[in-house]
């Protein structure tokens, strides 16, 4: 039996959707879950307003399954493909205007430590390339210059993909999509080496294609973050509306673009961070919060 510690207001609840009652009784909040049992929980609404095969949805259901402590977790989202779908995930998040989504986390980070201070509050956030490359960029990385402790995540589907499919930084050079017909005139972002660069302890970047590598880079993150400083994870998540694939074909896209080395797969892990995980010497890297 699992212990309920999130209730639904009782105001509210006679009149929401039966799949929502499911996410708060069935959701992840005071279990000890991982990638390999999705299906045992619900962690998202079946009936997304996402395409058939997108791999924002893939990727955004493996981070929810890896988050350590989901109950003492805030999702920070900006505007994008994944806009739509935060509100119809079973975590606490909250919404912010486009590109300062780092800066939401960090006053949402300091008030919970205020709010909270005897107890870890951990602040993910969780946007587009175009949030966090782009638009974003100052945001994102005034917040790495500053140490904030919260882990940003970005879902790589190399496009704008909810406005038509524009190039964004995060595009790879000479590709072809709707809204950039000629194709991309300069390289994909390296924003990994980025991140390492602005001051994350931790950065990684990697793909639905391998499920656990994701949960392992997502928990080594948050705690980071968590007692270190501030982490990068990048997911590559593959688009088939505007790069043209079946949407049957989303992993299969992930592990070629991998295998092929079109897509970098790498870790970071400053000497701070490393000297910290050497205390646990291989046991649980994600321990519950005090």
């Amino acid at each position: 039996m699992v212990k309920r510690i999130f209730k639904m207001c009782p105001e509210f609840e006679d009149v929401m959707p039966e799949e929502y009652k499911q996410l708060v009784e069935d959701g992840p909040y005071g279990r000890e879950k991982g990638v390999t049992d999705l299906g045992s929980f619900k962690e998202l609404i079946e009936e997304h307003p996402l395409c058939a095969g997108c791999g924002l949805a893939l990727s955004l259901r493996l981070i929810i399954a890896s988050i350590p402590v989901p109950e003492d977790t805030i999702i920070v989202g900006s505007t994008g493909c994944s806009s739509l779908l935060f509100p119809q995930v079973a975590i606490q998040n909250i919404h912010s205007i486009f590109g300062n989504q780092n800066a939401v986390a960090t006053g949402l980070k300091r008030a919970m430590k205020l709010r909270f201070p005897d107890k870890t509050k951990d602040v993910v956030v969780i946007a587009g390339d175009g949030a966090t490359a782009d638009i974003g960029l100052g945001m994102v990385m005034q917040s790495w210059f500053r140490r904030e402790h919260i882990t940003t995540i970005m879902l790589d589907n190399e496009a704008y993909a909810n406005t038509g499919g524009q190039e964004s930084g995060m595009s790879y050079e000479k590709k072809v999509l709707n809204m950039a017909p000629t194709g991309k005139k300069f390289p994909k972002i390296c924003l990994p080496e980025v991140a390492r660069e602005a001051g994350c302890d931790y950065v990684a970047t990697v793909s639905p294609g391998k499920p656990k590598r994701v949960q392992n880079a997502v928990r080594q993150a948050v705690l980071t973050a968590r007692e270190v400083g501030p982490s990068y994870i990048q997911i590559y998540s593959p688009c088939p509306t505007n790069y043209k694939f079946k949407s049957n074909q989303t992993n299969a896209v992930a592990k070629e673009r991998e295998k092929e080395g079109t897509y970098r797969m790498v870790e970071y892990v400053s000497d701070k961070a490393r000297d910290y995980f050497k205390q646990f010497k291989g046991e649980e890297k994600h321990a519950k919060c005090n």
